[in-house]
This record gives structure tokens, C-alpha cells and sequence, in this order.
């Protein structure tokens, strides 16, 4: 009878076991599903560094990002604004990270069982990348170079990566087939031979060390940001022709818990279109006034600054805003009033609509007469004191008071086309939103907060009303199914901003609704009847529930 062998110093035999195949039909699904992560942080990383060189809009992220926000429906929009609020951007950075991981990953297993329908799958989505890339307004000709250069980086990173695992696995592979060859008959314990990944694991972290390093280098050089940065910083704006009169003391709500009535520019909602904030140095921007004129206008920089400008209290509100939403602010504007800019450019008969574009693309239809009135429409330089935050514009957008954002508030504005309702449509508009998009009076309560539990006994209730260019004339405040009671009104700052209110409540035992109505001098009191924000703005009373402990 033959005797089992001892092991020598290569473990190919031993009296523990002997080595066999494992029965793995290649690399397993974790390390090709991470070979196809890191692919993807090679192709990002290198796509940001040729963006810097060659269009910064066209890194695949942000091109990505910006065309799934012009193809989304309204109902997901108001889907996510629902849900996020100001967080919407973030919140489809993480998704789209997210999908990338999925999509990478899922690649990277394919790529090991299939390695020209890995490598296609890479293109294929540098593809995608490029062709949103050329998509964007003003795009050049380079845009979708970025994405491009970035999957045939990505490409060749799985290529290798995926040599490497299979390497490994053969090697194992060839030492577990020799190891039973040499085993054969001894009646040991079979042993088997795990694949040896340290190389693949040392390709992993230099490819993802240079992934960050391009990404990083990329940022860098693009430098757009730094630059637009550092024009705001050492922009001085200039004295207003006409300033705001001051807030009038008693402007705020005496209840504690209730907004400021000057919103930070901080705290100042946002709300549009762009995934990423667009970089305009005042030093390049001009605006232009064309279409449906006698004269074309082109305005710099320097001489819109250069004008007399004026400044207003302005309230701003968002069409997403639901009933009690906070999808609003209020804010000190410095600009030019729209009105002499058109002045200049003297719009023909016929005219109906200034369509504003952004120099992302985005649109917004303003009635004509709005702007050619006297309410404080302007081309905005200066919020609270200080140049436009660049989340909110700058260098230049648009404020119209009374009128929701969707058709007025256009940031980072460029052009003004002066035409009519039936020949041109908006962005929102071909989304299905109404046209022209007048803010309707509304009210919230701030002060308790739905849910809480308060004491018995004297209770402060507080909020704010807006009905833009219109005016608040009276709030009034209704106790489960009782009458409504007046609330106290705080000062008015003018017509065009929100007005606080407050009312004491002598509280009982048990859980309350409270509700609030606004009234103004157009329309009389707010109506009750509930609307969805679309498809021009929502309505209906505000009302929280309340315990009222004894």
C-alpha cells in the first residue's frame, strides 16, 4: 500500500490535505463588480481634467446632471422638490453616484465574463456623457471630448484590471492542477488554491490614487470658479440713486419662532434649473435686448453698475411652494429697473412677453406690461447689502415683484427677447405650466409647529401672509371649526413684501386645528378651495394640529 507523502516546503502535499481545483469559473462577482467601480473613477477623474482644459461645462457630472433636469417631467420635478426642497441638486448628486456605482459595478462583472461587452458598455456610457454634454446651450465643439477621453481611459483601466484578476485566478488555477498531480493517490484531504489578488489590489489603489489626482488637478484648473469667486470678493457695489426706505420697527412678528422678515442671504431659498451653478465673471457678461424692438441693446457689465440704481424690499416666491411651504423669502434688492432698459430698445406694437434666458439655457415668460410699469422690476447686482450670491444669479438676474419665479426670477441672466405669448413658450411653459404665473395670496403659521404640545393657558400664534404687489390688508384666524378671529398685523414694509402676523390664543385641553386666511384689497380673503402647485401656483388654508396639555 502506498504511504501518503508529508509536505514539502511548498505545501504540495500534506498529510491535511491535499490542493484541488476550487470549481470557480473565474474571478468572483465583488472583485469584478469593483474593477468596474474604480474603471468609473478613472474615466470621472480624467474626463474632469480634459473638462478643465477644453469646456468645463462638458465634465460628464455636471452635463449629465443638467440634461436630466431638462428632460424631467413636472411631476417629478415636483416630485423631488416635494420631497428635498432646497436639497433637490444634492439629492440628484447622490442618486446619479449612486446609478454610476450600480451601473460601474455591474460592468465590471460583465467585463470578467465578457470583456468586449465590458469595454462596449464603458464607451457606451461615454457616449451618453457626450451626447448630454453637446446638448447644453452654447455648447462648443469640444464639449463632449471630456467624456469621451474619459471612457477611453475607463475602458483601457478595466481592461486591465479584469487581465489582472483573470491572471490571478490562472495562476491559482495551474498551482491547484499541479498540486493534485502530484497528490494523485495519496488519499490526502483535499486542499484548494486561492487566487493570489495582490497585484490586482495594487492596481486598484495607484488607479485610484491617479483617478483623484486627475480629478483634483482637473478642479483646479478649471479655475472658473476661483475666478468668478474672486471677482465678487472685490466687487464694490455702487450708493442706490434711490434707496429702500428702512424696516419699519414693528415690521417684525413679536412671536418668537416666527422668520426673520428679511430673509439671510444664507437661509434665502433655491430653487431652478441648474445642476450646476453656472461661473459668469462680470468681466465677459453682457446682456442682450433683442427681437420685437426697434433698437438692439447690448448692456455691459460696467454700465449696468454704472446706471442709476435703485433699491427695493422685494418678496420672492417659488410655484413648487405648497400651502404652509417655505419656498420664499424676502430679501433687499440693488438693480436697474427693467423698464429703461427696454426703454432704450423700444419695444413694437404687438409685443406681449419678454422671454429671459439664462446663460444656462433656462427661459422664463414675463409679461411685458409687468416690466414696463412702476413695481421695482429689476436686473438685479446686489442682495441684502452685498453682490448677488453666485447661487442666486450673479452677476446679474431678474426680480419682478408679484409674479412667482418660474416666469420672472431668471438668474444668471443674459438675454431678454422682446415677443408675444403665442409665438414663444418658456421653459416651464412647454412643461405644462401656466404661462404667466401671477403669486397668489397666501398665508402660513410658523408659531406652534404642526404636531406640537403646548401648555394651557395664553399661547402666541405667528406666521407671515404675501400677496406681492398687491398687499396684505388683514389675517384672521380660525380655532377648529369656530369663527375666524383677526390677528394683529405687524408693520407693512411695502406692498411688494410678505407681512407678519400674531394672535394670542387662550388655549384648552385637548388637540386643536388652527388654520389661517389672508385677505387683500383685490381679491378679499383667501380661498380655501385646496390646488396642487401646478399647474400656476397652490391655494388653500394653512392649518396645524396642536395638544394642549392640561
Amino acid at each position: 500500500m502506498q504511504r501518503a507523502r508529508t509536505a514539502g516546503p511548498a505545501g504540495e502535499g500534506s498529510s491535511e490535505g491535499t490542493l484541488v481545483p476550487s470549481g470557480r469559473r473565474g474571478p468572483g462577482w465583488v472583485w469584478g463588480a469593483s474593477a468596474g467601480v474604480v474603471a468609473a473613477a478613472v474615466t470621472l477623474g480624467v474626463a474632469q481634467l480634459v473638462a478643465a482644459l477644453v469646456d468645463p461645462g462638458g465634465a460628464p457630472l455636471g452635463a449629465v446632471g443638467d440634461a436630466f433636469i431638462d428632460l424631467t417631467p413636472a411631476w417629478l420635478k415636483d416630485l423631488a422638490v416635494g420631497l428635498f426642497g432646497v436639497h433637490d441638486k444634492s439629492a440628484l448628486l447622490v442618486g446619479m453616484v449612486v446609478v454610476i456605482g450600480v451601473l460601474a459595478g455591474a460592468t465590471g462583472v460583465l467585463a470578467v465574463r465578457r470583456p468586449p461587452a465590458g469595454t462596449a458598455a464603458v464607451l457606451l456610457l461615454g457616449a451618453v456623457g457626450a451626447a448630454a454634454a453637446w446638448s447644453r446651450p452654447g455648447a462648443t465643439a469640444g464639449a463632449g471630448l471630456p467624456s469621451l477621453v474619459g471612457a477611453a481611459a475607463g475602458a483601457v483601466a478595466l481592461s486591465v484590471l479584469v487581465r489582472s484578476l483573470r491572471s490571478a485566478e490562472a495562476a491559482a488555477s495551474a498551482r491547484t492542477a499541479r498540486s493534485a498531480r502530484v497528490a494523485a493517490g495519496t488519499g490526502s484531504t483535499p486542499v484548494v488554491a486561492e487566487p493570489d489578488r495582490r497585484g490586482f489590489l495594487r492596481l486598484v489603489a495607484g488607479l485610484t490614487a491617479g483617478a483623484a489626482v486627475a480629478g483634483v488637478v482637473g478642479a483646479v484648473a478649471g479655475g472658473a470658479r476661483r475666478t468668478v469667486s474672486a471677482a465678487r470678493a472685490v466687487l464694490v457695489l455702487p450708493r442706490a440713486t434711490r434707496s429702500a426706505a428702512p424696516v419699519p420697527v414693528g415690521a417684525q412678528s413679536p412671536v418668537a419662532g416666527v422668520v426673520d422678515v428679511v430673509t439671510a442671504n444664507g437661509d434665502f431659498y433655491r430653487i431652478d434649473t441648474a445642476f450646476t451653478v453656472p461661473q459668469v465673471d462680470p468681466a465677459t457678461w453682457s446682456l442682450r435686448v433683442h427681437g420685437m424692438v426697434e433698437q438692439e441693446v447690448v448692456l455691459g457689465f460696467d454700465e449696468l453698475v454704472g446706471a442709476d440704481l435703485v433699491e427695493a424690499f422685494v418678496t420672492l416666491a417659488c410655484v413648487s411652494n405648497p400651502v404652509g411651504g417655505d419656498l420664499v423669502g424676502n430679501a433687499r434688492w440693488l438693480g436697474l429697473p427693467v423698464r429703461e432698459v427696454l426703454a432704450r430698445a423700444r419695444p413694437l406694437p404687438g409685443a406681449d412677453m419678454v422671454l429671459s434666458r439664462s446663460v444656462d439655457g433656462f427661459t422664463a415668460s414675463t409679461p411685458l406690461p409687468v416690466l414696463l410699469d412702476d413695481r421695482d422690476a429689476l436686473l438685479a447686482v446686489g442682495m441684502n447689502g452685498e453682490p448677488l450670491p453666485v447661487e442666486h444669479g450673479f452677476p446679474v438676474r431678474m426680480v419682478v415683484p408679484g409674479l412667482y419665479g418660474y416666469v420672472s426670477a431668471t438668474k444668471w441672466v443674459a438675454e431678454l427677447e422682446v415677443t408675444r405669448f403665442a409665438d414663444q413658450e418658456a421653459y416651464w411653459t412647454t412643461r405644462g405650466w401656466s404661462a404667466r404665473g401671477p403669486v397668489k395670496t397666501s398665508s402660513r403659521i410658523e408659531v406652534p409647529r404642526s404636531g406640537a404640545r403646548v401648555a394651557a393657558g395664553p399661547l402666541d400664534v405667528g406666521g407671515t401672509a404675501w400677496a406681492q404687489h398687491t398687499g396684505i390688508t388683514g389675517v384672521q384666524v380660525q380655532v377648529d371649526d369656530g369663527p375666524w378671529q383677526p390677528a394683529v398685523l405687524a408693520e407693512e414694509i411695502s406692498v411688494d413684501t410678505w407681512r407678519q402676523w400674531s394672535f394670542r390664543w387662550e388655549a384648552t385641553a385637548g388637540e386643536h386645528v388652527l388654520r389661517v386666511r389672508a385677505t387683500d384689497p383685490v381679491a378679499g380673503a383667501q380661498t380655501g378651495e385646496p390646488a396642487d402647485v401646478a399647474p400656476d401656483g397652490a391655494t388653500g388654508w394653512h392649518q396645524v394640529t396642536i395638544t394642549v396639555n392640561d
